[in-house]
């Protein structure tokens, strides 16, 4: 099993910054992709941003050139850095892990985040 915790959300203002922080620990080997999603009121999860065990990243669109999604592997952490927050960002945001090809294996129990305008 994989345990994941996520922590650095909060309420900040339009424009304003944050920075997710996702632990990982138990069995962690042979993952080979993280991910960031996000679920606000009445949508459905969307991918936010992933990173492989390789480096590879992927953005969704809307995030693009405003978040970065990094790791430190001595740590077994993912961040996303979010910069230039909108108020369409506020949602829940949940750190998830893969171990297979086809989805995401591992979820942690997510945290919130608030942009006011």
């Amino acid at each position: 099993q994989v345990q994941l915790v996520e922590s650095g959300g909060g309420l900040v203002q339009a424009g304003g910054s944050l920075r997710l922080s996702c632990a990982a620990s138990g069995s962690i080997f042979s993952i080979n992709a993280m991910a960031w999603y996000r679920q606000a009121p009445g949508k459905q999860r969307e991918l936010v941003a992933a990173i492989t065990s390789g480096g590879s990243t992927n953005y969704a669109a809307s995030v693009k050139g405003r978040f970065t999604i990094s790791r430190d592997n001595a740590k077994n952490t993912v961040y996303l850095q979010m910069n230039s927050l909108k108020p369409e960002d506020t949602a829940v945001y949940y750190c998830a892990a893969r171990k297979g090809l086809l989805g995401y294996d591992y979820w942690g129990q997510g945290t919130q985040v608030t942009v006011s305008s």
